[in-house]
């Protein structure tokens, strides 16, 4: 039976959820001057920075679990869920944790506690009563992997409900390494397009909240239905995708989710705007759907959400995956924000370019990749 999602929450540097959305819609970016670090030395000009609190002293860490805590707190009251009353778990995915933190108490003496470097404290400030907190470091699909924990420890009557997170913010570090691969002269992020110079970072957090559709009190109307989770860990490389591995995750979603192909009418892609994802995503998409990927033969409307974002690593996957739900939700997909001119190998895809496209889509399909081939994909479906 899938799993109901009752409750969510998300912050990015566009705003909430619904501000984001808007922004999509519109084809806007939040897209702004690095303010992280030196440019010049990190080889990185523009990024998409949540600019509240950037201008906290020197002696303040800058840590993704406040955004976490307050992802989570909206959420459970969002659904309605008051863990004192029952028994609630949390799933955290992240791909640096609280490293920038670390940063800043290395370099510039910033006040940190040993506690601050885990989620559990800051969850449980805003949700005391919850059962137990974990958190997974699975690079850029951690929150697909800890929605589909979340709906396990569901399946498994370890829990009443769950709440599956992300969070993470911008560190030195990760973006030294962006520098070196890609280009200073990147001003955004542009998924599948063809003249695209590299990822940029974004920041943020978000939760979702987990319970089983059976269980709701009647009349009680869950936001979307999760269908089932995809998970993969091919190892083909450390940091290039493989075709083989994605495709693979994709039709485990499928079979998951006791879906075809041709059912899905929209895809959320990964979209990174790197010299190797878009091609290998385009290809995998062509591959899992056959002939049905093609715009010519009705295949599913195709959008990205990083060139709006950034790429916001852990809580990549499940930012995604509530921009795919309020699309099915509105009956319209955004644009790809920044595609102008596709890439060869996603030029037959039913890419949504320049406005937003209508749809009575049904299911969506939700693609979050990272480094080593740890893949997640999920399939939700709307309630009308």
């Amino acid at each position: 039976m899938p799993t109901a999602i009752t409750g969510s929450a998300m912050i990015s540097c566009l705003g909430d959820l619904d501000a984001t959305f808007e922004a999509l819609l519109e084809g806007r970016s939040g897209v702004g001057p690095l303010r992280c670090g030196d440019p010049d030395r990190l080889n990185v000009r523009n990024a998409y920075p949540i600019t509240e609190g950037d201008g906290a002293d020197a002696g303040t860490p800058r840590l993704a679990a406040g955004w976490l805590a307050r992802t989570v707190a909206a959420a459970l009251a969002d659904a309605g869920v008051d863990p004192a009353r029952r028994r609630v778990a949390v799933v955290v995915g992240t791909g640096l944790r609280e490293l920038r933190a670390v940063e800043q108490w290395h370099a510039d003496g910033a006040g940190l506690r040993l506690a601050q470097l885990h989620f559990a404290a800051a969850v449980r400030s805003v949700a005391p009563e919850v059962t137990e907190v974990h958190t997974l470091a699975n690079a850029c699909a951690a929150s697909g992997y800890a929605l589909a924990l979340a709906a396990d420890l569901l399946e498994l009557g370890e829990a009443d409900a769950v709440v599956a997170a992300g969070c993470d913010t911008m560190t030195e570090s990760m973006l030294a390494m962006i520098g070196r691969v890609g280009t200073a002269t990147a001003d955004m992020v542009r998924p599948f397009d063809a003249d695209r110079d590299g990822v940029l970072l974004g920041e943020g957090a978000v939760a979702v909240v987990l319970e089983r559709q059976d269980e709701l009190p009647d009349g009680r109307r869950p936001s979307a239905l999760l269908r089932g989770v995809g998970l993969g860990c091919d190892a083909h490389h450390e940091t290039a995708p493989d075709r083989a591995g994605i495709v693979a995750t994709i039709r485990d979603a499928h079979a998951r989710a006791g879906v075809k192909p041709d059912e899905i009418g929209l895809v959320v892609a990964h979209g990174t705007s790197t010299a190797l994802n878009d091609p290998t995503e385009a290809a995998a998409l062509q591959e899992a759907f056959g002939r049905e990927a093609t715009e010519e033969a009705g295949g599913p409307l195709v959008t990205a959400v990083k060139g709006a974002v950034g790429h916001t690593s852990g809580g990549a996957a499940l930012m995604s995956l509530l921009v795919a739900v309020a699309a099915l939700d509105a009956g319209l997909v955004p644009p790809v924000t920044g595609l102008r001119t596709p890439v060869a190998e996603a030029a037959t895809l039913g890419l949504v370019r320049g406005k937003p496209a209508p749809t009575d889509a049904r299911l969506a399909q939700v693609n979050a990749f990272g480094f080593g081939g740890v893949n997640a994909v999920m399939i939700v479906e709307a309630v009308r």
